[in-house]
Protein backbone atom coordinates (compact mmCIF):
# COMPACT_ATOMS: atom_id res chain seq x y z
CA UNK A 1 0.00 0.00 0.00
CA UNK A 2 1.40 3.42 -0.99
CA UNK A 3 1.72 6.24 1.53
CA UNK A 4 -1.20 8.20 0.02
CA UNK A 5 -3.40 5.12 -0.21
CA UNK A 6 -2.51 4.28 3.37
CA UNK A 7 -3.58 7.72 4.57
CA UNK A 8 -6.86 7.41 2.66
CA UNK A 9 -7.52 4.02 4.23
CA UNK A 10 -6.64 5.42 7.68
CA UNK A 11 -9.07 8.33 7.17
CA UNK A 12 -11.81 5.96 5.95
CA UNK A 13 -11.39 3.69 8.98
CA UNK A 14 -11.32 6.57 11.48
CA UNK A 15 -14.34 8.38 10.03
CA UNK A 16 -16.36 5.15 9.83
CA UNK A 17 -15.52 4.40 13.46
CA UNK A 18 -16.69 7.88 14.48
CA UNK A 19 -19.94 7.85 12.51
CA UNK A 20 -20.94 4.19 12.72
CA UNK A 21 -21.76 3.83 9.03
CA UNK A 22 -20.05 3.88 5.65
CA UNK A 23 -22.66 6.33 4.30
CA UNK A 24 -22.04 8.95 7.00
CA UNK A 25 -18.27 8.53 6.66
CA UNK A 26 -18.61 8.96 2.90
CA UNK A 27 -20.49 12.26 3.37
CA UNK A 28 -17.81 13.55 5.71
CA UNK A 29 -14.97 12.55 3.36
CA UNK A 30 -16.65 13.54 0.11
CA UNK A 31 -16.48 9.97 -1.26
CA UNK A 32 -18.96 7.28 -2.24
CA UNK A 33 -20.00 4.70 0.41
CA UNK A 34 -18.55 1.90 -1.73
CA UNK A 35 -15.18 3.68 -1.93
CA UNK A 36 -15.10 4.05 1.86
CA UNK A 37 -16.07 0.40 2.38
CA UNK A 38 -13.33 -0.78 0.00
CA UNK A 39 -10.72 1.40 1.75
CA UNK A 40 -11.72 -0.06 5.11
CA UNK A 41 -11.51 -3.60 3.71
CA UNK A 42 -8.00 -2.90 2.37
CA UNK A 43 -7.01 -1.46 5.75
CA UNK A 44 -8.27 -4.60 7.53
CA UNK A 45 -6.30 -6.83 5.14
CA UNK A 46 -3.10 -4.81 5.63
CA UNK A 47 -3.26 -4.79 9.43
CA UNK A 48 -4.47 -8.41 9.53
CA UNK A 49 -7.36 -7.69 11.89
CA UNK A 50 -11.15 -7.64 11.72
CA UNK A 51 -11.98 -4.08 12.80
CA UNK A 52 -15.77 -3.88 12.40
CA UNK A 53 -18.87 -5.94 13.06
CA UNK A 54 -21.08 -5.30 10.01
CA UNK A 55 -24.88 -5.34 9.66
CA UNK A 56 -27.07 -4.10 6.82
CA UNK A 57 -27.65 -0.78 8.62
CA UNK A 58 -24.54 0.01 10.62
CA UNK A 59 -21.06 -1.03 11.63
CA UNK A 60 -19.54 -1.22 15.10
CA UNK A 61 -15.96 -1.63 16.24
CA UNK A 62 -14.55 -4.94 17.37
CA UNK A 63 -12.28 -5.05 20.42
CA UNK A 64 -9.25 -4.84 18.10
CA UNK A 65 -10.94 -2.02 16.21
CA UNK A 66 -11.50 0.02 19.37
CA UNK A 67 -7.86 -0.29 20.37
CA UNK A 68 -6.60 0.66 16.91
CA UNK A 69 -9.10 3.52 16.61
CA UNK A 70 -7.73 5.22 19.73
CA UNK A 71 -4.27 5.22 18.16
CA UNK A 72 -5.53 6.33 14.75
CA UNK A 73 -7.40 9.27 16.29
CA UNK A 74 -4.11 10.64 17.59
CA UNK A 75 -2.54 10.26 14.14
CA UNK A 76 -5.49 12.02 12.46
CA UNK A 77 -5.29 14.87 14.99
CA UNK A 78 -1.63 15.37 14.16
CA UNK A 79 -2.39 15.33 10.42
CA UNK A 80 -5.19 17.86 10.94
CA UNK A 81 -2.81 20.10 12.87
CA UNK A 82 -0.21 19.86 10.09
CA UNK A 83 -2.86 20.61 7.46
CA UNK A 84 -4.13 23.57 9.50
CA UNK A 85 -0.60 24.91 9.85
CA UNK A 86 -0.08 24.60 6.10
CA UNK A 87 -3.36 26.41 5.42
CA UNK A 88 -2.28 29.14 7.81
CA UNK A 89 1.03 29.52 6.00
CA UNK A 90 -0.83 29.88 2.71
CA UNK A 91 -2.93 32.50 4.44
CA UNK A 92 -6.31 31.46 3.06
CA UNK A 93 -8.85 29.17 4.80
CA UNK A 94 -10.18 26.68 2.28
CA UNK A 95 -12.39 23.63 2.04
CA UNK A 96 -15.99 22.65 2.67
CA UNK A 97 -17.82 23.60 5.87
CA UNK A 98 -20.78 21.38 6.75
CA UNK A 99 -23.32 23.12 8.98
CA UNK A 100 -26.69 22.32 10.55
CA UNK A 101 -28.90 25.27 11.52
CA UNK A 102 -32.51 25.85 12.66
CA UNK A 103 -34.83 26.43 9.70
CA UNK A 104 -36.07 30.00 10.18
CA UNK A 105 -33.15 31.39 12.18
CA UNK A 106 -30.83 29.87 9.60
CA UNK A 107 -32.55 31.51 6.65
CA UNK A 108 -32.87 34.91 8.32
CA UNK A 109 -29.55 35.23 10.15
CA UNK A 110 -27.07 32.48 9.30
CA UNK A 111 -27.22 32.79 5.51
CA UNK A 112 -26.25 36.52 5.56
CA UNK A 113 -23.24 35.69 7.75
CA UNK A 114 -22.20 32.92 5.37
CA UNK A 115 -22.41 35.44 2.52
CA UNK A 116 -19.99 37.69 4.42
CA UNK A 117 -17.69 34.76 5.16
CA UNK A 118 -17.72 33.60 1.53
CA UNK A 119 -16.87 37.06 0.23
CA UNK A 120 -13.89 37.33 2.60
CA UNK A 121 -12.66 33.77 1.98
CA UNK A 122 -13.55 32.74 -1.58
CA UNK A 123 -11.87 29.33 -1.23
CA UNK A 124 -14.48 28.27 1.35
CA UNK A 125 -17.43 26.11 0.34
CA UNK A 126 -20.62 25.56 2.35
CA UNK A 127 -23.01 22.65 2.74
CA UNK A 128 -25.89 23.67 5.01
CA UNK A 129 -28.84 21.62 6.25
CA UNK A 130 -31.86 23.47 7.67
CA UNK A 131 -33.52 21.44 10.40
CA UNK A 132 -35.22 21.94 13.75
CA UNK A 133 -34.04 18.57 15.09
CA UNK A 134 -30.77 17.89 16.87
CA UNK A 135 -28.34 15.99 14.65
CA UNK A 136 -25.33 13.99 15.81
CA UNK A 137 -22.43 16.13 14.60
CA UNK A 138 -19.82 13.37 14.69
CA UNK A 139 -22.05 10.66 13.24
CA UNK A 140 -23.35 12.88 10.43
CA UNK A 141 -20.01 14.49 9.61
CA UNK A 142 -21.14 18.04 10.57
CA UNK A 143 -18.45 20.64 11.35
CA UNK A 144 -20.69 22.91 13.45
CA UNK A 145 -24.33 23.54 14.32
CA UNK A 146 -26.41 26.44 15.61
CA UNK A 147 -28.66 25.32 18.44
CA UNK A 148 -31.45 27.04 20.35
CA UNK A 149 -32.03 26.10 23.99
CA UNK A 150 -30.15 24.41 26.80
CA UNK A 151 -27.25 22.21 25.73
CA UNK A 152 -27.08 18.69 27.13
CA UNK A 153 -24.22 17.20 25.10
CA UNK A 154 -21.03 17.76 27.11
CA UNK A 155 -18.87 16.29 24.31
CA UNK A 156 -19.37 19.44 22.23
CA UNK A 157 -17.68 22.83 22.55
CA UNK A 158 -20.26 25.63 22.75
CA UNK A 159 -19.93 29.35 22.03
CA UNK A 160 -22.81 31.72 22.94
CA UNK A 161 -24.24 33.68 20.00
CA UNK A 162 -27.29 35.46 21.39
CA UNK A 163 -30.83 34.85 22.62
CA UNK A 164 -34.26 34.14 21.19
CA UNK A 165 -37.40 35.55 22.79
CA UNK A 166 -40.80 33.87 22.59
CA UNK A 167 -43.59 36.38 21.82
CA UNK A 168 -47.36 36.08 21.87
CA UNK A 169 -48.67 38.03 18.88
CA UNK A 170 -51.84 38.90 17.01
CA UNK A 171 -53.01 41.26 14.27
CA UNK A 172 -54.55 44.56 15.47
CA UNK A 173 -57.74 43.81 13.49
CA UNK A 174 -58.14 40.51 15.33
CA UNK A 175 -57.68 42.20 18.72
CA UNK A 176 -60.45 44.69 17.91
CA UNK A 177 -62.97 41.83 17.98
CA UNK A 178 -64.61 40.45 21.10
CA UNK A 179 -63.43 39.50 23.67
CA UNK A 180 -60.60 42.04 23.13
CA UNK A 181 -56.91 41.66 23.92
CA UNK A 182 -56.05 39.07 26.61
CA UNK A 183 -54.75 40.55 29.86
CA UNK A 184 -53.68 37.32 31.60
CA UNK A 185 -52.34 34.04 30.20
CA UNK A 186 -55.55 32.22 31.09
CA UNK A 187 -57.52 34.59 28.87
CA UNK A 188 -56.12 32.98 25.71
CA UNK A 189 -58.51 30.06 26.18
CA UNK A 190 -61.31 32.35 25.07
CA UNK A 191 -59.50 33.25 21.84
CA UNK A 192 -58.80 31.64 18.47
CA UNK A 193 -55.37 30.13 19.16
CA UNK A 194 -52.94 29.18 16.41
CA UNK A 195 -50.70 26.33 17.56
CA UNK A 196 -47.52 24.71 16.28
CA UNK A 197 -47.15 20.95 15.91
CA UNK A 198 -43.57 19.72 16.06
CA UNK A 199 -42.92 17.80 12.81
CA UNK A 200 -40.45 15.44 14.54
CA UNK A 201 -42.45 14.48 17.63
CA UNK A 202 -45.98 15.19 16.37
CA UNK A 203 -46.74 17.02 19.62
CA UNK A 204 -48.33 20.43 20.01
CA UNK A 205 -45.87 22.98 21.39
CA UNK A 206 -47.14 24.39 24.72
CA UNK A 207 -47.33 28.15 25.19
CA UNK A 208 -44.94 29.47 27.81
CA UNK A 209 -45.36 32.42 30.17
CA UNK A 210 -43.81 33.72 33.38
CA UNK A 211 -45.64 35.43 36.24
CA UNK A 212 -43.08 36.79 38.69
CA UNK A 213 -40.82 33.83 39.48
CA UNK A 214 -43.43 31.31 38.41
CA UNK A 215 -43.16 29.59 35.02
CA UNK A 216 -46.47 28.84 33.34
CA UNK A 217 -47.09 26.39 30.51
CA UNK A 218 -50.38 25.60 28.79
CA UNK A 219 -51.76 24.16 25.57
CA UNK A 220 -54.81 26.32 24.74
CA UNK A 221 -57.69 24.96 22.64
CA UNK A 222 -56.50 25.01 19.03
CA UNK A 223 -58.40 26.91 16.35
CA UNK A 224 -55.71 26.11 13.75
CA UNK A 225 -52.63 23.87 13.93
CA UNK A 226 -49.55 24.30 11.70
CA UNK A 227 -46.29 22.36 11.48
CA UNK A 228 -44.46 25.33 9.92
CA UNK A 229 -43.53 28.45 11.88
CA UNK A 230 -43.67 30.82 8.91
CA UNK A 231 -47.21 29.63 8.12
CA UNK A 232 -48.12 30.32 11.75
CA UNK A 233 -46.93 33.92 11.41
CA UNK A 234 -48.77 34.31 8.10
CA UNK A 235 -52.03 33.09 9.69
CA UNK A 236 -51.67 35.52 12.60
CA UNK A 237 -50.91 38.33 10.15
CA UNK A 238 -54.18 37.54 8.34
CA UNK A 239 -56.12 38.03 11.57
CA UNK A 240 -56.94 34.36 12.12
CA UNK A 241 -56.02 34.44 15.82
CA UNK A 242 -53.26 34.60 18.43
CA UNK A 243 -49.92 32.77 18.03
CA UNK A 244 -46.79 32.34 20.09
CA UNK A 245 -43.63 32.46 17.95
CA UNK A 246 -39.88 33.24 18.20
CA UNK A 247 -39.21 36.97 17.89
CA UNK A 248 -37.02 36.67 14.78
CA UNK A 249 -39.85 34.94 12.95
CA UNK A 250 -42.19 37.91 13.36
CA UNK A 251 -39.64 40.73 13.36
CA UNK A 252 -40.77 42.41 10.14
CA UNK A 253 -44.47 42.14 11.07
CA UNK A 254 -43.78 43.75 14.45
CA UNK A 255 -41.86 46.60 12.78
CA UNK A 256 -44.67 47.22 10.30
CA UNK A 257 -47.27 46.80 13.06
CA UNK A 258 -49.17 44.16 11.09
CA UNK A 259 -48.65 42.13 14.29
CA UNK A 260 -48.43 43.39 17.86
CA UNK A 261 -47.28 41.64 21.01
CA UNK A 262 -49.84 40.80 23.68
CA UNK A 263 -49.19 39.59 27.22
CA UNK A 264 -45.74 41.19 27.06
CA UNK A 265 -45.55 41.38 30.85
CA UNK A 266 -45.82 37.58 30.97
CA UNK A 267 -43.17 36.88 28.35
CA UNK A 268 -40.93 33.93 29.34
CA UNK A 269 -37.14 34.40 29.70
CA UNK A 270 -35.23 34.32 26.40
CA UNK A 271 -33.62 31.09 25.21
CA UNK A 272 -29.86 30.97 24.52
CA UNK A 273 -28.52 30.48 20.98
CA UNK A 274 -25.19 28.65 20.69
CA UNK A 275 -22.69 27.54 18.09
CA UNK A 276 -21.52 23.99 18.84
CA UNK A 277 -18.75 21.89 17.32
CA UNK A 278 -16.94 18.65 18.30
CA UNK A 279 -14.43 18.88 21.13
CA UNK A 280 -11.02 17.32 21.41
CA UNK A 281 -9.69 17.98 17.93
CA UNK A 282 -7.70 20.81 16.40
CA UNK A 283 -10.03 23.41 14.90
CA UNK A 284 -9.10 23.85 11.21
CA UNK A 285 -8.80 27.40 9.82
CA UNK A 286 -12.00 27.04 7.73
CA UNK A 287 -13.98 26.43 10.94
CA UNK A 288 -11.99 28.95 12.97
CA UNK A 289 -12.94 31.87 10.70
CA UNK A 290 -16.62 30.89 10.97
CA UNK A 291 -16.42 30.70 14.77
CA UNK A 292 -14.70 34.09 14.93
CA UNK A 293 -17.29 35.80 12.69
CA UNK A 294 -20.33 34.24 14.34
CA UNK A 295 -19.20 34.99 17.89
CA UNK A 296 -18.13 38.54 16.99
CA UNK A 297 -21.40 39.50 15.28
CA UNK A 298 -23.78 37.09 17.04
CA UNK A 299 -27.29 36.01 16.12
CA UNK A 300 -30.57 37.65 17.05
CA UNK A 301 -28.97 40.32 19.24
CA UNK A 302 -31.96 42.64 18.86
CA UNK A 303 -34.32 40.84 21.24
CA UNK A 304 -37.00 43.37 22.19
CA UNK A 305 -37.22 44.23 25.87
CA UNK A 306 -40.16 42.84 27.84
CA UNK A 307 -42.18 45.04 30.10
CA UNK A 308 -41.69 44.44 33.82
CA UNK A 309 -45.23 45.60 34.57
CA UNK A 310 -47.66 42.89 35.69
CA UNK A 311 -51.37 43.09 35.05
CA UNK A 312 -53.19 42.71 38.31
CA UNK A 313 -55.99 40.24 38.76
Amino acid sequence: MSFVTGLQALAAFTETARSGSFAAAARALGLSPSAVAKSVQRFERDVGLRLFHRTTRQVSLTADGRELHARCERIIEELDALRAQAEGVRGEPAGRLRLDVPSTLGKLEVVPLLAQLGSRHPKLQFEVSFSDRYVDLVKDGIDAAVRIGALADSTLTARPLGEQALLTVAAPRYLRRDPGPPTRPGDVEGHACLLFRNPSSGRLRPWQFRAGRRALELVPPAFCVFNDGEALVAAARQGMGIAQVPDNMAREELRSKTLVEVLQAYRPPPTPISLVYPSGRHVPPRLRVLIDLFTRIGLNRGVPAASSRRTSR
